[in-house]
């Protein structure tokens, strides 16, 4: 898997001979760039298996390097240095380190889904992506992205209830991310808040109220929450048994 891109390899890594002569021939500047080495102690072996091992890294390995993937992205068409590419380049490779300088950019991924249209190995970066983001959570890495306490706080409601109420989704979200009160503070809450009051029926908006304190489950959803809550606890221990934190902790 080589790669032979200049805008692929760190900046600080490239050097120039501002003056050299060979052979009486002036090749100061860019002809005389080279990749100054480095001994790899950064080295998981163990990498490719781990992304892999999260929903949606199943499919690395099939991965060639045509770059497909960056080409497309529409994140990178904004950040050059957002490029899925190389970052499934340096996991293949079990350069954990280096994957890890570029740890605050890997979340942003959109989820347009541009890179798996255009993947011809059927990759599915956009998955890699997010299987990435959440093996940088669960290792410690980064701390939970706003995507994560989102999901995480729907995925709760569902599973205690039955049932989702979008105010109690909201609520949940700015309490997780570190203020509680913004959700009421929102423009666009407002608004809708103001909407209702005008055109929505006394009856629903007491309904609404109604579930918003009660939070209503839905009926014998004992047995169904069990059973979901099980197969949860199953997947977060088998995701921890294959990033090696059995008993270690981690998000």
């Amino acid at each position: 898997m080589p790669i032979h891109e200049k805008t692929l390899i760190r900046p600080e890594n490239l050097r120039e001979q501002e003056n050299l002569e060979i052979d009486g021939v002036d090749v100061s500047g860019h002809w005389s760039t080279f990749i100054e080495g480095r001994s790899v102690s950064d080295y998981n072996e163990n990498l490719q298996e781990e992304i892999a091992a999260l929903p949606g890294g199943e499919n690395i390995h099939r991965c060639w390097q045509c770059g497909s993937c960056t080409n497309a992205c529409t994140v990178n068409a904004v950040n050059p240095d957002f490029n899925p590419r190389y970052w499934i380049y340096l996991i293949r490779l079990g350069m954990e380190e280096e994957l890890l300088r570029d740890k605050d950019i890997i979340w942003q991924c959109v989820s347009c889904n541009k890179c798996t249209d255009a993947c011809p190995r059927d990759v599915v970066p956009e998955g890699v992506m997010k299987a990435t983001a959440h093996w940088l959570e669960l290792k410690g890495h980064t701390e939970k992205s706003p995507s994560t306490h989102f999901d995480e706080g729907f995925s709760e409601q569902v599973i205690q209830t039955g049932k989702i109420e979008d105010s109690l989704v909201m609520r949940d979200f700015y309490k997780r991310t570190g203020d509680p009160m913004a959700v009421f503070r929102q423009p666009f809450l407002i608004e809708m808040v103001k909407g209702m009051i005008k055109r929505m029926p006394l009856f629903y908006m007491m309904k609404m109220g109604f579930a918003l304190v009660f939070r209503p489950k839905t009926k014998s959803w004992g047995r169904a929450r069990a059973g979901i809550e099980e197969y949860v606890k199953e997947v977060e221990a088998e995701h921890k048994r294959a990033l090696g934190l059995d008993g270690k902790g981690g998000h």
